[in-house]
């Protein structure tokens, strides 16, 4: 495992497409030519331009960008799907363009899990046997497999529906046939590309309140890759943004809403309600600098956690009208938040609501 607390660590990747890819890099990184000028002059497309960042142990860390941003070209090389052009990626520390092609099957097979955005079932099977699948494959016994298919298929909540087939489920609960398909062989890793994408929004939301619950209690090493902001907000512990094959920016949703690097970033984050990001321990104050200014703090305050949003801080404050305590995870007393604290964080986000 690697030592520094990195699942995936993704460093200087590069793909360029083409016959002439690494005088294409060259030129880029020494003449500074365009994306465009390297199409015009090496026929070479730049799909990934010199990405690097990690994936914490059980972190849901989104990759967020437009079409043609570089974001499902990128992820498909953690499992080498795609080779990069240059760079390295390690998974617990291992590189995995060393890996060997039985150690690479090996890789795919049993430690990493993919979500697609078209389901990509098969439509011959039943929905047990869709599950079974990657257990199939690793030569597990057909009573085992079964055994374990229906387990996930309890926590997909999807009991009863094994012996269908894919044709006769909703679009929803095909996607949970994807995700359960994904966790049957127990994976270190989980790859989403743009798994909610083709639902209707209101499925998509319960979708990803589900894999929120689901992710709390698995705690699997998720790379998210979406186009859309709200969705990597909602889902994402972290979320780097991509344009034109190169991460902007790479933060939690509040630092990005709050502190955008630049303005393509502040474009897409200026309907982002601060509500939906600001956690309590963002604007807390000490117990002593705020007892200085107002005196002791009563005894019937009411408690909010750390990492509770604003939305929640100011919903509990007005119910009493008072500041309210912050605990840490270990229900320490942390810090307080007044009113005025609460009016001032609201008021700095703008227009975002």
């Amino acid at each position: 495992m690697d030592s520094s607390g990195s699942a995936i660590k993704i460093e200087n990747v590069w793909k360029v497409f083409g016959n002439t890819s690494n005088e294409a890099i060259d030129a880029i990184q020494n003449k500074r030519i365009s994306k465009t000028e390297a199409l015009e002059r090496y026929n070479s497309v730049i799909g990934v331009s010199d990405v690097s960042f990690d994936v914490k142990h059980g972190e849901i860390f989104c990759v967020m960008g437009l079409s043609g941003s570089g974001k499902s070209t990128l992820v498909r090389h953690i499992n080498r799907l795609l080779e990069p052009t240059s760079g390295k990626i390690l998974i617990n520390g291992q590189d995995v363009m060393s890996l060997d092609r039985e150690s690479l099957q090996e890789l795919r097979n049993k430690k990493i899990g993919m979500v697609f955005q078209n389901f990509a079932l098969m439509p011959h099977r039943s929905v047990v046997d869709n599950i079974a699948m990657p257990l199939e494959i690793r030569g597990i016994s057909k009573n085992d497999r079964l055994d374990a298919a229906n387990k996930i298929l309890d926590i997909v909540e999807l009991q009863g529906w094994g012996n269908k087939f894919a044709h006769e489920l909703s679009g929803g609960m095909q996607q949970r046939v994807g995700l359960a398909r994904a966790l049957a062989a127990d994976p270190d890793f989980l790859l989403m590309d743009e798994p909610f994408s083709a639902l209707d929004p209101l499925i998509r939301r319960q979708l990803q309140s589900e894999f929120i619950k689901l992710s709390k209690q698995m705690k699997k090493t998720t790379v998210f890759i979406t186009h859309d902001l709200d969705e990597a907000v909602r889902v994402g512990h972290r979320i780097a943004i991509m344009r034109d094959g190169k991460v902007i920016q790479v933060g939690t949703p509040e630092e990005i809403v709050v502190n955008p690097a630049d303005d393509y970033v502040a474009d897409f984050v200026k309907g982002i309600s601060r509500l939906k990001v600001v956690q309590a321990k963002s604007i807390m104050q000490s117990i002593e600098k705020f007892e200085n200014k107002n005196g002791k703090l009563s005894n019937d305050l009411e408690i909010v956690k750390e990492d509770d949003l604003l939305s929640k801080l100011i919903e509990t404050s007005a119910s009493k009208d008072k500041p309210v305590i912050v605990h840490n995870s270990q229900n320490q007393i942390v810090g307080v938040i007044s009113q005025a604290d609460l009016l001032k964080a609201v008021i700095e986000g703008g227009d975002g609501e």
